[in-house]
């Protein structure tokens, strides 16, 4: 046995993340962490990796009880985090990044760093141009270099949160090979995620963690997707989606030989044409990096095009909805409360502001109903958003862009980083818009999900759509081709 919890428990003034938590791992294995969003899983971990301290509960290594104050003792010890929300500099290079204080010399040869990261890069899968500045890359890239920082520390206890929420289907698998790989080896590692055939195909035994508790420790060859999903949320989960058929009806958006350029001025977007219809899902299916941030930026209207955006009457700027892929970056504003960001597009109107003045009682009104419609788990609306766990950040931003019911809706990564209830609740609220008479432009990378909530799928590569499909005929075997190799593909697909 590698590690060992014992009655670990956690609070954060009156909430109570952690509470006597008990599980063990055996050196050598993976060993999965399930839970709901707000379950405890980050707190757990960060107390393991040293960020945060237990306020009682011991933590054993190989039998001998640690105290792991910080998170360089964690790396001395041998313990490594991949986090969900990247820790990452991003004017540094991917190298800058990786060595970042490891290096105590004063004389320091980058180039023989930046030639050791490339080759530790290629020994893992994990091709990365390692001069390259971390804030020119897409998320996916930055995940890479989040994993190569733990690897190029050789931890022998790697803890992964959501390592694959920002990988494609090709770059999950490479992933899921290298860590096979480093159990082989005596590696012991904890993988968190949300996908549950993810952690039973991949993981030797899983914990189940709910509102801070553990809940079950399975064996994984002993038990089901469905028998995870009820034991995370203590109820029946319907892990299908279920939607009505589309009864499309006027052109919300006629986009017009669209053209749009990255952070860095290179054109990411190339002469796209299409409609979006009122009551329709049209998915955007492709590998991450092929223009589809710039593309949804586009059609949001924060990014600079060229070509024409038509819209018609009665859709406005003022009535899109827009679900950001960075929901940190783009979606929040971390040190307000609840109620502040649900209102940031709003808070000019009326009940929120009158006679230029806001007005606190309906704003935290407006909070208390909507986190209850959207169940976003806090003690309080005035709490500050960055006190949420992911999973509940993306319920507040999903909750204030459908508040107003636009007439268009793009919806970037809406489920990434959300456990399966969540991710339910979260198409469910989308479908309801779409049957509503939304016209939604629904973007992610995970392809089975864009398959069951679209209407129509086009295949974005290197910035083109290189086919539009029906998502009631399109097969995935047909899609994944077309997404890897664009016109090619198309042509082999006989499309």
């Amino acid at each position: 046995m590698y590690l060992r919890l014992e009655n670990i428990s956690k609070r954060f003034n009156s909430f109570i993340a952690n509470e006597n938590i008990t599980f063990s791992v055996d050196a050598g294995k993976i060993h999965g962490i399930l839970g709901e969003n707000g379950a405890g899983k980050t707190t757990v971990m960060n107390i393991i990796s040293g960020l945060y301290q237990p306020d009682s509960g011991k933590i054993y290594l190989e039998d001998k009880e640690v105290k792991i104050t910080s998170p360089n003792e964690a790396i001395k010890l041998g313990i490594g985090m991949v986090y969900q929300h990247f820790m990452l500099v991003p004017q540094l290079t991917v190298t800058e990044n990786i060595i970042l204080g490891t290096e105590n010399s004063w004389c320091l040869n980058m180039r023989q760093k930046q030639q050791d990261i490339a080759v530790l890069s290629q020994t893992y899968g994990l091709e990365i141009d390692a001069v390259a500045k971390v804030e020119n890359l897409p998320v996916g890239t930055q995940q890479r270099v989040e994993i190569l920082k733990v690897l190029y520390r050789q931890a022998q206890l790697l803890i992964l949160d959501e390592p694959t929420a920002v990988l494609t289907l090709r770059e999950v698998e490479l992933l899921i090979n290298i860590l096979r790989q480093l159990a082989a080896a005596g590696k012991t590692i904890i993988f968190i995620s949300h996908k549950l055939e993810e952690v039973i195909n991949l993981c030797d035994t899983v914990t189940v963690l709910r509102r801070g508790k553990v809940v079950a420790t399975r064996t994984t060859k002993d038990t089901t997707s469905q028998q995870l999903a009820e034991l995370m949320v203590g109820r029946e989960v319907v892990l299908q989606v279920n939607k009505s058929l589309s009864v499309p009806g006027k052109v919300i958006a006629s986009v017009q030989n669209l053209s749009v350029a990255n952070d860095r001025g290179i054109l990411a977007v190339h002469n796209v044409s299409f409609q979006l219809q009122a009551g329709e899902i049209l998915g955007i299916a492709g590998v991450d990096g092929n223009g589809q941030r710039e593309l949804a930026d586009a059609i949001a209207g924060v990014r600079s095009i060229s070509g024409k955006i038509d819209f018609s009457s009665s859709s406005t700027n003022q009535r899109i909805g827009y679900i950001p892929e960075d929901r940190q970056k783009m979606g929040l504003v971390l040190q307000f409360s609840i109620a502040q960001n649900l209102i940031l597009n709003a808070f000019k109107n009326f009940p929120f502001c009158r006679n230029f003045l806001l007005q606190p009682l309906a704003i935290k009104n407006h909070a208390q109903v909507v986190m209850e419609e959207f169940d976003i788990r806090a003690t309080g609306e005035d709490i500050k958003v960055s006190q949420l766990s992911g999973g509940n950040q993306q319920k507040v931003v999903l909750a204030r862009e459908l508040a107003r019911e636009p007439d268009l809706i793009v919806a970037m990564q809406p489920t990434r980083g959300l456990d399966v209830g969540a991710t339910a609740a979260v198409h469910s609220q989308l479908l309801a818009q779409r049957d509503r008479g939304a016209a939604i432009l629904y973007i992610s990378t995970e392809l089975e999900e864009v398959m069951a909530m679209s209407d129509r799928i086009a295949i974005i590569y290197k910035g083109e759509f290189v086919a539009i499909l029906n998502a009631q005929t399109a097969t995935i075997e047909e899609i994944g081709l077309l997404m890897g190799r664009g016109i090619e593909g198309r042509k082999d697909a006989g499309t």
